[in-house]
């Protein structure tokens, strides 16, 4: 593709190649994490937030976000953290919620307004379904992430947490 006839959409297409390094089955996009997209002078502009405030990938992600788009495309790329949207659980796509039990994590459940401690107590197991599991701990193997084990089918299971 030439720099001359890309289009914003164009770009999008290729942020849809651009997978999330932790949950690799997860594109940036069906993350919420692009906040936005521009042309300019024949550079591709990125805003994006991060899923979590410490996260460590934030970097690598910004990499790969600016050598895919570039492959891709064909265009010079931008990529800056948008200071003005804080991300939350709420953006991830329903294609992502439905990927991430296939992957065998729980999605966050939907929210509106404050988060409480509770949100997370009531999670559905991503591998049999039922709701009497129960929160193991807060901590799971990054930061977004809860242990959780359920009382039915025996498996303990990873929630991404609810963000607000």
């Amino acid at each position: 593709m030439t720099t001359g006839t890309t289009t914003i959409a164009d770009i999008y297409a290729a942020l849809e190649q651009v997978m999330d390094p932790e949950i690799p089955v997860l594109n940036v996009l069906e993350l919420g994490m692009i906040t936005g997209v521009t042309l300019y002078e024949g550079t591709a502009h990125i805003k994006m937030i991060p899923t979590f405030a410490a996260c460590p990938a934030v970097s690598y992600i910004q990499q790969n976000i600016r050598a895919t788009v570039n492959k891709l495309t064909g265009l010079p790329v931008q990529v800056t953290v948008d200071k003005e949207v804080h991300w939350q659980s709420n953006r991830l796509t329903d294609t992502a919620k439905e990927k991430l039990q296939h992957f065998g994590i729980a999605a966050p459940q939907v929210h509106e307004g404050e988060l409480r401690a509770e949100i997370m107590l009531n999670t559905p197991c991503p591998h049999c379904h039922s709701e009497n599991t129960y929160l193991r701990s807060p901590f799971g193997s990054t930061l977004c992430r809860a242990i959780h084990y359920c009382k039915d089918c025996g498996m303990v299971f990873e929630q991404f947490k609810p963000v607000e």
